[in-house]
């Protein structure tokens, strides 16, 4: 299609996400962030998951922030070998990229709720992390 790619993978310690672009001798990644950077850059407490759906939100959000700085406003989704289940980390990361105003065609079917994505799941006080650190990445860029 020749659009870039929105690769979100989930490892055991955190979420990465990429916007590569195709070149026969080999992909170019033109942006990426992964869980790490929330706590580096952003301001996500150092002691929280860097994989969780909150997590995995805010990385796809600053993925997309770094990608329309880049001169990139669109991309297809890539998840790899990942599970397509509705809610995931890697539709978390998704949801991220699209609030973010990066252009990637999805269902809205798929996305987590405003809930999950708040960490409602896991702590009460998670919304106010989430929304420090989204802020402090809109910022950023």
């Amino acid at each position: 299609s020749g659009m870039p790619r929105a690769v979100v993978r989930v490892s055991n310690t955190r979420t990465t996400a990429q916007i590569t672009t195709y070149r026969a001798d080999g992909d170019i990644v033109v942006a990426t962030v992964t869980g790490s950077d929330l706590s580096t850059r952003y301001g996500w407490p150092a002691d929280l998951s860097k994989k969780s759906v909150p997590a995995s939100y805010l990385v796809g959000f600053a993925l997309g922030k770094a990608a329309l700085a880049a001169g990139h406003n669109e991309a297809v989704l890539d998840i790899g070998l990942a599970a397509s289940t509705p809610g995931n980390r890697v539709y978390a990361a998704l949801r991220g990229m699209v609030d973010a105003g990066l252009e990637v065609p999805h269902g809205e079917d798929i996305l987590p709720d405003d809930e999950r994505i708040n960490g409602a799941h896991i702590d009460e006080s998670m919304a106010d992390k989430v929304e420090t650190c989204r802020t402090t990445i809109e910022e950023a860029y």
